[in-house]
């Protein structure tokens, strides 16, 4: 049986604000086992972004354990955080976030530098994900001279790098056409199925039902868990609703931390 590289109980995230204290997320408890491959949706307000900032330990709980590779890092120190984010986790954003004035190969390579390894083995590891993704061509281009499907290519060369446990993906075709976004897809399925555990927020169904597994979330809470093959499509997703939080309430990406 596959092993728990994620494993979370009774988590919670709450804010401050002018209103009272805002409970962005309250008692989730979920298991991603190596080798998943996993949605998380929801509409805006939905928690479902918090989750994620606290999957990547970009942000710590209010309450509850969270299980990373077997380690409990809900209240871990700074910098071992930061030490088991860089060994364990890859990050693709929906924005690329390329340096625009590196190279594509030395964008790759950033997260060598914070591991602490030399010039060569980071260009050399670089070029061995660029070369996987199909840019190696491009290894000394600037991302201002590749199109936006493939400097997302590039960001996930950059993922790959330190060759992570998990791949985290936040939205990762939401600046893309429908074409773009299936080459990605594409590329996210050939990944995991060489066994690296994936999770994506994504508020598209059709991008979701490229997951093996959806979770979709709720005001703040877990209210779904279900395998793909398993779920009627409606065109919204998978009991899709959209609501928002009430009248003073922050919204996800506004004025507090996402939620």
């Amino acid at each position: 049986m596959a092993e728990a590289v994620i494993r979370v109980a009774g988590l919670g995230k709450s804010y401050a604000t002018a209103a009272g204290l805002f409970p962005a997320l309250r008692g989730v408890d979920l298991t991603i086992k190596t080798g998943e491959y996993i949605a998380i949706m929801g509409p805006s307000g939905s928690g479902k972004s918090t989750f994620m900032n606290l999957l990547g330990c970009l942000d710590t709980p209010t309450v509850g354990d969270y299980f990373l590779t077997g380690e409990n890092v809900a209240h871990m120190e700074k910098d071992a955080l930061a030490k088991l984010r860089n060994r364990t986790l890859g990050f693709v954003f929906q924005g690329f976030n390329l340096l625009p004035r590196m190279s594509l190969q030395d964008n790759v390579a950033l997260p060598l530098v914070y591991a602490g390894a030399d010039k060569e083995t980071r260009r050399a590891a670089a070029r061995v994900m660029l070369d996987k993704v199909g840019l190696g061509q491009y290894a000394e281009s600037l991302p201002s001279r590749i199109s936006g499907g493939q400097q997302q290519r590039v960001a996930i060369a950059r993922a790959l790098v330190n060759k992570p446990r998990l791949i985290l993906a936040d939205e990762p075709t939401g600046n893309l056409d429908s074409h773009t976004s299936e080459e990605i897809m594409r590329l996210f399925g050939e990944l995991n199925a060489e066994g690296i555990t994936i999770v994506l927020v994504t508020h598209e169904p059709d991008i979701a039902a490229h997951a093996k597994r959806q979770v979709r979330f709720l005001d703040g809470e877990l209210v779904s868990d279900q395998v793909t093959d398993s779920l009627p499509f409606n065109g919204m997703g998978i009991g899709a609703v959209e609501t928002h939080p009430p009248p003073g309430l922050p919204l996800e990406g506004g004025g507090v931390p996402p939620c």
